[in-house]
């Protein structure tokens, strides 16, 4: 997957470009500059000055605020990504309609398709939800990757410090999406009843809900249904759509040895964090390795030449390899030496 990757596979740090990025410092956000200035502007404004032990808790030294070039930008991207934990929670607690969907095909009494239907009208609700997220990433990766790939990739990195971590944390987020949906066999079951129910007009006319009645004449739609099926039908959902638009953008300015270098630069200050041992606590420790697997990931999908390589230091972490295995463009190449071939294998 490239020279720098090979550099990975060869133990030897000095092969790695380190960049001037303080991961650990970057990661220890608590607050971003611009939410620090919209509750400081609340409190100023706010009839009532109360402020609450949380809010005032919260309010600790940021490391990587965003520079006057980048906050716009910025901005927009960290009010995208709010919405993230929400979703992976959402997500994490995603009950399937299966015995009831069972129940109703089994028995198809209007009793038992009431029920199945009933319970997956919420739970498709929440898969378009998870659809529509990931079509509004189609417009900020774009302007994140063009942020870095203006000028020199390398000092973009180092100077956008605020926007390099909203990167990692879209990364970060595909693959915590992947895992827990690879984890959720009933989503595609849920869906395809739900079209199923829709096709033979069952139900129509009892629903009477706003919410699913706008849901209803939304899903319905040809098209849109498509897509959405499409989209579950891929095991890693979230990293495919971040692969088409990473690559979309590539093909569309012609920016494939900068965007390369983008992410090779964001593996590399990964690899340093955790072999340099930069980050200790081993939430963060989990994160810069999620964050290289899926920028190697994202590299072997877009650069020209690649090679697999061994990726240094985290063969115990089997659903990263997992995902090296599994997603990589270029492992079953002939050129790929037989050794790392053997090594994602046997995960």
């Amino acid at each position: 997957m490239g020279s720098i990757l090979s550099s990975f596979s060869k133990g030897n740090d000095s092969l790695v470009p380190d960049l001037n990025l303080d991961l650990e410092k970057t990661l220890l956000l608590v607050l971003s500059f611009l939410e620090i200035n919209e509750t400081l502007a609340y409190m100023e404004n706010s009839e009532n000055p109360y402020i609450s032990p949380v809010t005032i808790c919260s309010l600790k030294p940021v490391h990587a605020t965003p520079t006057q070039e980048e906050f716009d930008l910025h901005k927009r991207v960290s009010s995208l990504l709010q919405p993230t934990d929400t979703l992976l929670n959402s997500l994490r607690n995603y009950q399937g309609c299966g015995e009831l969907i069972r129940k109703a095909i089994s028995n198809p009494t209007p009793e038992n398709e009431e029920e199945a239907w009933k319970a997956v009208q919420p739970a498709v609700a929440k898969l378009k939800q998870y659809y529509e997220y990931s079509v509004s990433l189609e417009g900020a990766l774009p302007e994140l990757l063009n942020a870095f790939c203006e000028g020199n990739v390398r000092k973009n990195i180092e100077k956008f410090q605020a926007l390099t971590k909203l990167l990692a944390d879209i990364l970060d987020f595909a693959f915590e999406f992947d895992y827990l949906k690879m984890r959720t066999p009933s989503i595609q079951n849920d869906f395809s009843y739900y079209r199923r129910t829709l096709s033979r007009g069952k139900l129509a006319n009892e629903i009477n809900n706003n919410h699913q009645t706008d849901l209803k004449t939304a899903m319905i739609e040809d098209e849109l249904a498509t897509q959405i099926s499409l989209f579950y039908a891929y095991p890693t959902t979230m990293l495919k759509k971040v692969t088409d638009v990473t690559a979309g953008f590539v093909d569309k300015n012609n920016l494939g040895k900068s965007v390369s270098e983008c992410l090779s630069g964001l593996a590399a200050a990964c690899y340093h964090s955790v072999t340099k041992k930069r980050v200790q606590r081993p939430e963060m420790v989990d994160f810069c390795l999620r964050v290289m697997v899926v920028s190697i990931i994202l590299y072997d999908h877009i650069d020209p030449q690649v090679k697999a390589i061994q990726t240094h230091g985290i063969n115990e972490y089997t659903n990263l390899m997992s995902a090296l295995r599994y997603n990589t463009k270029h492992l079953n190449d002939d050129s790929t030496p037989k050794n790392v071939k053997q090594l994602l294998s046997g995960h």
